[in-house]
């Protein structure tokens, strides 16, 4: 059997027994076991990090094709939520993560092999331009990840249901981290953007005129709603439809028609 396939599978097997060991004891009066979590999760990301880096780095430089760099977002992802766990309760968080890097690493095994698209090593600018790229978009999925669990939270907390957030943490201190994440993701953002703004040539070329209007659509409404925050208090419903479009932008753009013409269209 390919390395490979084992390597994902081993993933897989781990970041699934993560997934139920919190699942299970969610609404426990103890709450889950964060070490036995971690020690599980710790194993899925060692093994999905192995995995990744036997397919990006190849003899013509970088892959990235799109399900390499999918697995690569839920790997960056996946990292920074567990680290958060160590200190901050992110119960709710933790199985969505989890399970989708899991399931990720199940079906890669499945999909065809794409032509590799290589990334250059020397060009220095794009490699800049890509890579803040992706922290922006890992940092801003997980703002809106947060914007979920401040729904939730806030949800249960108006009906009264104390017991299902006793064991999250307290309403005000995941909005203030919603926001200050959401802060640093924006700055990313148009950090990433102003880069191919100004040293990339092709960046309003017809080829990639969708990408760059929908990502600044996406920076643009992340903007509106630090704004309106900051200045007219929104939070709550509003603030989640707003992020998830965001998001649902954000993502059309990176990944949207490169899913086009990589499986649809090869």
């Amino acid at each position: 059997m390919d390395l490979q396939v084992i390597g994902s599978s081993m993933a897989f097997i781990a970041y699934m027994l993560a997934t139920m060991a919190i699942i299970s004891r969610l609404f426990h009066p103890n709450g889950p076991n964060i070490e036995q979590v971690l020690i599980l999760a710790t194993t899925a990301i060692t093994i999905h990090l192995f995995n990744d880096a036997r397919l990006f780095f190849t003899q013509d430089g970088i892959n990235f094709s799109l399900p390499n760099v999918i697995s690569l977002v839920s790997l960056i992802i996946t990292i920074t939520i567990s680290v958060v766990a160590l200190r901050i309760k992110v119960n709710l968080l933790l199985p969505v993560i989890y399970g989708f890097a899991g399931i990720w690493q199940l079906a890669k095994t499945f999909i065809p092999t794409t032509e590799s698209i290589p990334l250059v090593a020397n060009k220095v600018i794009l490699i800049s331009h890509i890579s803040i790229a992706l922290i922006a978009y890992c940092i801003l999925i997980i703002a809106t990840l947060y914007a979920f669990q401040v729904t939730y939270i806030n949800f249960k907390l108006k009906r009264k249901n104390l017991t299902a957030v006793a064991h999250l943490p307290p309403l005000m201190q995941v909005e203030k981290q919603l926001f200050t994440i959401l802060i640093v993701g924006a700055i990313c953002l148009f950090t990433s953007e102003l880069i191919g703004l100004i040293f990339l040539e092709g960046f309003f070329a017809k080829a990639n005129i969708h990408k760059t209007v929908l990502s600044l659509l996406a920076l643009l409404l992340y903007s509106v709603i630090l704004v309106g925050h900051h200045i007219q208090g929104w939070r709550g419903h509003r603030i989640l439809v707003l992020m998830v479009t965001a998001s649902t932008l954000l993502t059309l753009s990176y990944f949207g028609s490169r899913f086009v013409k990589e499986f649809l269209l090869s």
